[in-house]
């Protein structure tokens, strides 16, 4: 081989090593990038929103998350909802009755600092989306935009999926 064939060779090695390490770096970047299912306003932690499929025929849907951490000093409120998805959004409080859990509305949802606020579907509160625009089926996605206190307002992406321990009964 001779000199410039050998300067080439080392050249498109370095070219391809080069590559390599920029391709690996961009899929380390991607899973929090396409696979994260939880964001962060201010010091809120907005863990894993989901909602779940809607009966057919069923006007309203329900849209959870896994958790709201607070890790702030500070107390925070989550002071309502908006969604492209339903007319309006209305949070409630989850009770326990003989028919399963009955949700109340609240006008706020209290987020105490340096503690994590469950609004799972087996929790104390849903987001219930008024008058749905079309029916929510697994697997669509959809912007859930959440209006904080201090926070101010910060846009998720929603999952639609049949939770795991689906047999907690809601009635409204």
């Amino acid at each position: 081989m001779k000199f410039s064939e050998l300067a080439l060779l080392r050249w498109a090695t370095h070219l391809h090593i080069g590559l390599a390490l920029a391709l690996l770096l961009w899929l380390a970047c991607l899973p929090s990038a396409v696979h994260a299912h939880g964001v962060a306003a201010g010091d809120l932690q907005l863990d894993h929103p989901y909602a779940v499929p809607s009966a057919p025929g069923e006007p309203h849907g329900k849209a959870y998350l896994r958790g709201i951490k607070n890790a702030g000093i500070q107390a925070e409120k989550l002071l309502g909802a908006s969604t492209p998805a339903a007319a309006k959004v209305v949070l409630h409080s989850l009770k326990p009755d003989a028919r399963g859990l009955i949700g109340q509305p609240v006008e706020a949802i209290e987020l105490p600092a340096k503690t994590l606020t469950p609004l799972r579907h087996t929790g104390d509160y849903q987001l219930t989306l008024i008058d749905l625009k079309a029916p929510l089926k697994e697997g669509d996605r959809f912007d859930l935009t959440l209006n904080f206190e201090h926070a101010g307002t910060k846009t998720v992406k929603v999952w639609v999926q049949t939770p795991r321990d689906s047999a907690a009964a809601h009635v409204h």
